[in-house]
């Protein structure tokens, strides 16, 4: 893997000489993808600055500190990782050099706008306070972001329902659980592993919901992930432990909670068939993000790292170096020196290594399938 250093400068220098080109050409072409117009919803591993920009909370969230944005661009940017966010890359190849956070001033005049929001569960919250557990209150449900969506919309075509069809129908649109909030704060707040599993079809069919929606309103190509490992998460870990050699993988992640996660992406890619059989004329991408995220953490551990790749780099305590009472950010907890040895960053999310290794995995072989022409690039 190339150091940082010599990535970021070549990134800029392929944005230099093509970035205005992209910028101005957008709203007819994008001479990378077919399609001028990018959106995502989603968690933290696709927040690019929402969740601190939500009031009053924001800005006094973890992410708005030191260490974070540590390794780029040397202080907070609003990611929850020590640099960019696995988006920031799949971007990029997708003919987005720049991505901007829905909230942010310069949403309405770019044409790749993230509505992810770090932390998120796809359901609401009255679905959470119904069966006790809580949510943060910053967390922003999907119904919610689809919401900003509609908003975001209007701002940018008033009120003609051709200019929103239009931009849909020449729109990659993402739907991404990829962090499984859902289960994780379930998990974390007492909930049994059965309890668990009851939540993957009001989960699935608020997807699909969503989905159905953004094709009803005109879109044309939409790509819904899967959500990652969850038992290999260091907060997961730490929450669930068990003395029995056999509760864990050869990875080091918790057998039960990944078996969990398989049934859950299972149902969603079946769901997606068969909304897919539904409308004929609507491409529906599944993507397999926990086969990205195993492998990674594979290589990982060939490469030798194995006694860091599931402890939190920024974090105290315990065997994976993860307390959620002293999460990174907060006063007096440390950050490690070699993050690229790490798969998580605070324990919940990816180190900017782990999201260039996730964005070659999982979004650099689907180029072709989306007709697209892969750019030069400074991730390898």
């Amino acid at each position: 893997m190339a150091s940082f250093s010599r990535l970021m400068l070549l990134l800029l220098a392929i944005i230099a000489t093509s970035s205005s080109n992209l910028v101005s050409s957008q709203s007819n072409s994008n001479p990378v993808c077919p399609f001028p117009y990018l959106y995502h919803f989603g968690d933290g591993a696709t927040d690019v600055g929402n969740s601190v920009l939500i009031q009053p909370w924001g800005r006094s969230l973890p992410a708005t500190r030191a260490p974070y944005g540590r390794t780029y661009p040397g202080g907070p940017n609003g990611r929850w990782s020590d640099g960019l966010v696995d988006f920031d890359f799949a971007a990029f190849d997708f003919g987005f050099p720049e991505v901007v956070p829905s909230l942010s001033e310069q949403a309405n005049s770019s044409n790749g706008v993230i509505f992810s929001v770090a932390r998120s569960p796809v359901m609401d919250q009255g679905f959470f306070s119904r069966r006790g557990i809580r949510i943060p209150p910053y967390a922003v449900s999907l119904d919610t972001q689809l919401d900003w969506f509609r908003a975001h919309l209007r701002s940018v075509c008033g009120s003609s329902s051709d200019c929103i069809a239009n931009r849909l129908a020449n729109s990659l649109v993402l739907l991404g659980d990829l962090e499984a909030n859902d289960i994780g704060y379930a998990l974390t707040q007492g909930k049994t592993i059965e309890e668990a599993y009851s939540y993957i079809g009001p989960i699935t069919r608020q997807q699909i919901k969503t989905t159905r929606d953004l094709i009803t309103m005109g879109a044309r190509l939409i790509v819904i992930p899967g959500s990652a490992p969850l038992g290999c998460f260091p907060y997961i870990l730490t929450a669930m432990p068990s003395d029995d050699p056999a509760a864990y993988d050869r990875l080091g992640c918790l057998n039960s909670v990944n078996r969990l996660i398989t049934m859950k992406n299972n149902y969603l890619r079946q769901a997606i068939n068969n909304l897919g059989q539904e409308f004929p004329n609507v491409t529906l991408i599944y993507g397999a993000f926990d086969e990205g995220f195993l492998q990674v953490l594979d290589r990982l551990n060939q490469e030798g790292h194995s006694s860091t790749a599931l402890k939190a780099c920024c974090g105290i305590g315990g065997e994976y170096n993860y307390s959620s009472n002293r999460f990174c950010g907060t006063a007096g907890v440390p950050a490690c020196s070699n993050p690229e040895h790490h798969m998580f960053w605070d324990g919940i999310h990816f180190t900017q290594e782990i999201a260039v290794r996730i964005e070659q995995s999982l979004i650099q072989p689907t180029l072709a399938a989306l007709n697209c022409t892969a750019l030069p690039t400074a991730f390898s």
